[in-house]
């Protein structure tokens, strides 16, 4: 039996929950369970549940890769299928049986010129369209879903099935239709064949050439089915482990990966333990050479980047040295940097980050991104990144798509893009469950709690944090770990608990490896001193503020000089503070990062409030509200307004579009409404965004709220008028 290599995409916004019969109650899954169940049964609920109940406790904990099978995911329900398809006649079940062998498990539409060729009647088909089942298109048979199409397939003897891909084969002889071609005479073939299994493996690699991984991964497992030669079947399958873990199919790569080691230690990093990732990934790229081990290091350097473990970057670099292979510009980079010698981490920095031009190998411009971002270059960051989402997806690396967003959320939250940010990383949290990255989905979460606290909902940033840190600490996954306690600080800093938020700032230089990260540490310095600098327990906070300095200096970042002379005038005393605010307004023009501009405002604004310069104090504080309310910073925000009522000054609330009430949301907010609005429930909704569904109510009140409505019916109508039909 064989699996689908193309399921049918799922809607994001409808996952249904899992309910079914009584003999398969639905078991509580974790999210990332629960999406690749879904995924698995193309979005069926009664597949779902049926398939969730039959889950061994290691597969709904994600331990265990789920089965990838769908008479093992879901026997009863495709049996009813079946029974269907049984009920038809015999010469409708065989059109429906060419049809099937058409589009599954590899699509070639080449049904209708099987049909001319073999001179078969149509005609048949009306009763397949009569019970509902399939009917006639314009490019061959419409099957009603994809469990009809395969119970159509499965349902065909052996000897038929054989026969309709032969037939099938005998008619894709066009340009570029080679693979498909080699599958189905692959797909007939009657037992082993070094012939076939030579061509099928030649077919992959044409498939994989042309970003059909897909293709590549079915036309690799078949060849290893049919190969007899035991090493190069294990070739193949470990070529077809990579073609399923690049597309994203992560289940059927862990079913396949242990004739690799290389990727056994790809899918540790993407969703195991980081440090066991390096361990696997180092060892293997020390028994390789060339361009493997350059690979190899690269996806070591991740692991050690997750862990925020120094030894093992700099374990890392030696190892490169003693293979004579080039080493990745952001390993060398970081330990340069972590080291101190800060003019050789820019140099290699801006080397790794001026490979960013468009097209390219995903995982070089992913190091591009997390190099400009470390050098303060964050419209070169956001550039790399969407290029490499961009390039993933032109190969069929759909698995490196939501690898790449993770890093493209920092550059949107640093330069005052909350709600686009929040879209593509709620966008990209999705894709990691789907493709099996539940560390990439922890990255994301702590990224969206960053977002939240931004925005000011309280609630969601303390959950997301709360789920990041959860997870990465039991993962040894030292970034997100650290990303999310800078969140909850950002948090405390927003609403003005700044004791609490420099204590949790201050807790990150003292975190090890998988627990804090020295490189956040490092970008939330001058979050930390303004913290510091209002509780009046600067010692620490100048240090750190020394060693910021110097790093800015160093890459001569104009936004990272602004945030530093900021620091420095948090850290003067009285009018001395000035000329350090004007400094850092000056760079903040040359730099990128508007949501800092404006906080520097902020504080410039108090600083002239308490010299009694009222007017220029006056103006800043305005610029800095108007600013907040643009970018949807409530909480700094009332602080802006909090300053200018202390000043005397009126600080009437920015007037929103009264043609667009939605403008008063945020993104979270608005995706939630337009969920309550289509008829979800709070628990589906909290269900499909990884929420609780207290949080869901907390969310529905502030829409709510901002909308001025009542009721759901209000919000149904209110969103209609916005967007009709």
């Amino acid at each position: 039996m064989v699996t689908p290599v193309n399921p049918q995409p799922l809607d994001r916004t409808s996952t249904p929950q899992f309910t079914g019969p009584a003999q398969h109650p639905a078991r509580t899954l974790s999210e990332p369970v629960r999406v690749r169940v879904l995924r698995a049964v193309y979005g069926d609920p009664r597949a779902a549940a049926e398939a969730a109940g039959r889950l061994t406790a290691r597969q709904a904990a994600g331990i265990d890769p789920l089965p990838t099978e769908p008479a093992e995911l879901a026997p009863e329900f495709l049996h009813a299928h079946r029974a269907e398809i049984r009920a038809l006649p015999d010469d409708t079940r065989l059109l429906l049986l060419l049809a099937a062998a058409d589009q599954y498990p590899v699509a070639t539409h080449a049904f209708l010129r099987a049909v001319t060729a073999a001179r078969l009647d149509t005609r048949p088909l009306e009763a397949a369209e009569a019970a509902g089942v399939a009917h006639a298109g314009a490019r061959g048979v419409v099957f009603r879903d994809a469990w009809t199409r395969i119970a159509a397939y499965e349902t065909g003897s052996p000897a038929d099935r054989r026969d309709v891909h032969r037939l099938l084969a005998r008619v894709l002889h066009g340009a570029g239709e080679t693979p498909r071609r080699s599958w189905h005479r692959g797909a007939g073939a009657l037992g082993p064949s070094g012939r076939l299994a030579a061509e099928l493996g030649d077919a992959a690699r044409t498939a994989e050439q042309s970003g059909r991984l897909t293709l590549a991964r079915a036309l690799a497992e078949r060849a290893a089915q049919l190969c007899p030669d035991p090493p190069e079947q294990t070739l193949l399958l470990a070529r077809a482990a990579d073609h399923a873990w690049q597309s994203g199919d992560s289940d059927r790569a862990r079913h396949l990966t242990t004739a690799d080691p290389a990727l056994t230690g790809v899918l540790a990093l993407r969703a195991g333990n980081a440090t066991d990732a390096f361990d696997a990934l180092l060892g293997e790229a020390g028994r390789e050479q060339g361009g493997r081990a350059t690979h190899l290091l690269a996806r070591a350097t991740e692991a050690a980047i997750y862990t925020g473990d120094l030894r093992r970057l700099k374990e890392a670099a030696r190892v490169a040295g003693r293979l004579g292979v080039e080493v990745p510009g952001t390993l060398g980079g970081l330990v340069a940097a972590f080291e101190g010698r800060y003019v050789d981490a820019r140099t290699l920095l801006e080397a790794a980050a001026g490979r960013c031009g468009p097209g390219g190998d995903p995982t070089l411009l992913i190091h591009a991104g997390i190099a400009a971002l470390l050098l303060g270059d964050h419209t070169r960051a956001a550039g790399a990144t969407l290029r490499a989402a961009d390039s993933a997806r032109a190969r069929g690396t759909t698995v490196a798509v939501a690898q790449a967003m993770e890093f493209r959320a920092y550059a949107d939250f640093w330069t005052g893009r909350p709600r686009a940010g929040e879209a593509a990383a709620t966008d990209a949290l999705w894709q990691a469950h789907t493709t099996g990255q539940d560390n990439g989905a922890c990255h994301l979460q702590a990224a969206l709690a960053m977002f939240a606290a931004l925005t000011g909902d309280a609630e969601v940033c303390r959950e997301r944090a709360a789920t990041a840190r959860s997870y990465a600490l039991a993962h040894g996954l030292g970034l997100p770990a650290a990303l999310a306690q800078w969140a909850l600080a950002c948090l405390d800093l927003g609403t003005g608990r700044f004791a609490a938020a420099a204590a949790r700032l201050r807790a990150l230089a003292g975190f090890g490896p998988g627990h804090g990260h020295r490189a956040v540490r490092h970008l939330a310095t001058p979050h930390y001193v303004e913290a510091a600098a209002r509780t009046g327990d600067t010692r620490v906070a100048r240090v750190a503020h020394a060693d910021y300095h110097h790093w800015a200096s160093t890459v001569g970042s104009a936004d990272d000089l602004a945030l530093s002379a900021r620091c420095r005038a948090l850290l003067a005393p009285g009018a001395e503070a000035v000329e350090h605010y004007r400094s850092a307004l000056v760079l903040h023009g040359r730099g990128t990062r508007d949501f800092e501009r404006a906080r520097t405002e902020l504080l410039f604004g108090g600083a002239l409030r308490r010299l009694r310069r009222r007017t220029e104090a006056r103006d800043r504080l305005h610029s800095a509200l108007e600013a907040f309310e643009s970018f949807g910073a409530p909480h700094c925000a009332a602080q802006a307004r909090a300053e200018l009522r202390a000043l005397g000054a009126p600080a009437d609330p920015a007037p929103s579009d009264p043609d667009d009430p939605t403008a008063r949301l945020t993104a979270q907010q608005l995706l939630v409404a337009r969920m309550a609005a289509e008829g979800a429930t709070n628990r589906e909704i909290a269900a499909r965004l990884a929420l609780s569904p207290r949080t869901i109510d907390h969310h529905l009140r502030g829409v709510f709220t901002r909308l001025g409505i009542r009721s759901r019916i209000e919000l149904v109508r209110l969103l209609a008028e916005k967007d009709p039909v």
